[in-house]
C-alpha cells in the first residue's frame, strides 16, 4: 500500500539537528525509499540510527554515492562548498543538490555546474546534534528557496514539492535578496545577543546581575546558547550584509538614546516597535503532549481512515489522535497516537496485518 516516493535515494550530508530533522521528516512521511546519512562522526551515526533518523550510515564519499538521486547538504555554512566539491565527481549527471546553509549567495555561485537549489529552512534549536532531531521542527517552517536565472527548472520543482510534504512553507527569494534579509533578522540577532551577555558577564556586579536577569534578559540572549561554530561561521560568511545590518542598528540605538529624555518620543518608538513586532508570524506547533505513534504510508484512494481506524478497531485499540501529514498525487502518510507502548505495539501488529507499511516511534 506504500505510494511511490518522490526520490529513491536521499543522502543527508551532515547528520546534526537540521539534517537529521529532514532526514526524519523524509521516513516519517515516506518521501524517500532509503535515507543514507554521510557524517565523519562515527558516533553521530551510531546515535542516527539508533533513532531510526537514517536507514544507512555513511562516514566518507564514494562510489555509493551514484545511487543518489538528491544529496542535501547540511554541515555548517563555511564548509558546503568544499564538502560539495568532495561529493560530485561520484554523483550522477541528473542527481539534484540542494542545502540548508543560512548564508546563500556563494553557494549559489560555486554550483553552478550542478543541479543547485540553494535552500534555507527557517527553523533551528539552541539544542544541537541529531539526539534533538524532530521532524516537527521543520513542519509550518519557513524555507527559503533561491534560485536564480541558471537554476535548473525541473530540479527547482521537485525541491519545492519535498518541502511542502515534509509540512514546510517554500518560498522564493534571490540569493543576495536572502542574505540580505537574513542578516537582519538571524545574524544580527545573535551577534546582539553575544553583545548583552558580555555586558553581564563583563560587569564587576555579574553574579548579583545575573540573579537579576530575569525572562526577558534569557529570551533576548537564548540564540547565544547555540552553537558557536555554526554560529561563527554563518556570520562571517554573510560579513557584507551583517555589516550593513550593524550599521543600521547602531543607527537605531543612537536614535533611541536620543530620545531618553523626551518620553512621548520613547512613547511612539516603542509603540511603533510593539505593532511591528506583534506582526510578525508565529509558527504553531503541536502542544499536545507526546505519546507513542506509528506513521503509515497511505495510498490517495477513498475509504483508507477508514479502514485504518476498522484495523484498530477491531483489535481492542483506542486511537487518541490521528493526523494526515501528507497527501501527494499516489498517496501520503498518516500518524497515529496511543496512550502507551503496549497499545501501539498491538496498533503496529494490527495495521500490518491489513497491509499497511507501518513506522512507529517512541517519543
Amino acid at each position: 500500500m506504500r505510494p511511490p516516493a518522490e526520490f529513491r535515494t536521499v543522502v543527508i550530508a551532515g547528520v546534526g539537528l537540521i539534517g537529521g530533522s529532514i532526514a526524519l521528516g523524509l521516513r516519517q512521511r515516506f518521501l524517500a525509499e532509503r535515507v543514507i546519512g554521510l557524517d565523519p562522526d562515527a558516533d553521530a551515526l551510531e546515535v542516527a540510527r539508533f533513532h531510526g533518523v537514517i536507514d544507512e550510515a555513511r562516514l566518507e564519499p564514494g562510489a555509493w554515492l551514484e545511487e543518489a538521486d538528491l544529496v542535501i547538504l547540511a554541515t555548517p555554512s563555511r564548509t558546503l562548498t568544499k564538502l560539495a566539491r568532495e561529493l560530485i565527481p561520484f554523483l550522477r549527471d541528473d542527481a539534484i543538490v540542494t542545502d540548508v546553509g543560512s548564508v546563500k549567495r556563494p553557494i549559489v555561485e560555486a554550483l553552478r555546474d550542478v543541479r543547485f537549489v540553494g535552500g534555507h529552512p527557517m527553523a533551528g534549536s539552541d539544542r544541537a546534534g541529531v539526539a534533538n532531531a524532530d521532524a516537527a521542527l521543520i513542519e509550518n517552517a519557513v524555507w527559503v528557496l533561491t534560485p536564480d536565472e541558471e537554476t535548473d527548472a525541473e530540479a527547482l520543482t521537485r525541491v519545492r514539492r519535498l518541502v511542502e510534504h515534509l509540512g514546510a512553507r517554500p518560498i522564493e527569494l534571490t540569493p543576495g535578496q536572502h542574505d540580505r534579509l537574513v542578516a537582519r533578522v538571524s545574524h544580527l540577532p545573535y551577534l546582539a545577543a553575544l553583545a548583552l551577555t558580555q555586558v553581564a558577564n563583563h560587569d564587576d556586579e555579574r553574579d548579583l546581575m545575573m540573579l537579576l536577569a530575569a525572562g526577558g534578559f534569557r529570551d533576548l540572549t537564548r540564540v547565544a546558547s547555540g552553537s558557536p561554530v555554526m554560529s561563527r561561521d554563518m556570520v562571517t560568511a554573510n560579513a557584507a550584509a551583517v555589516k550593513d545590518a550593524i550599521t543600521s542598528f547602531r543607527g537605531s540605538l543612537d536614535a533611541l538614546e536620543a530620545v531618553l529624555d523626551d518620553p512621548e518620543a520613547l512613547l511612539e518608538a516603542a509603540e511603533t516597535a510593539k505593532r511591528a513586532r506583534d506582526a510578525i508570524p508565529i509558527v504553531r506547533r503541536s502542544l499536545l503532549p507526546p505519546r507513542p505513534e506509528v506513521v503509515l504510508a497511505v495510498p490517495d484512494t477513498p475509504g483508507q481512515l477508514a479502514r485504518i481506524t476498522a484495523a484498530c478497531g477491531e483489535a481492542g485499540v483506542n486511537v487518541k489522535e490521528i493526523e494526515v501529514l501528507s497527501i501527494r498525487e499516489a498517496g501520503g502518510a498518516v500518524r497515529l497516537a496511543f496512550e502507551d507502548q503496549a497499545t501501539l505495539e498491538t496498533a503496529v501488529e494490527a495495521l500490518r496485518a491489513a497491509g499497511y507499511e507501518a513506522r512507529p516511534r517512541l517519543v
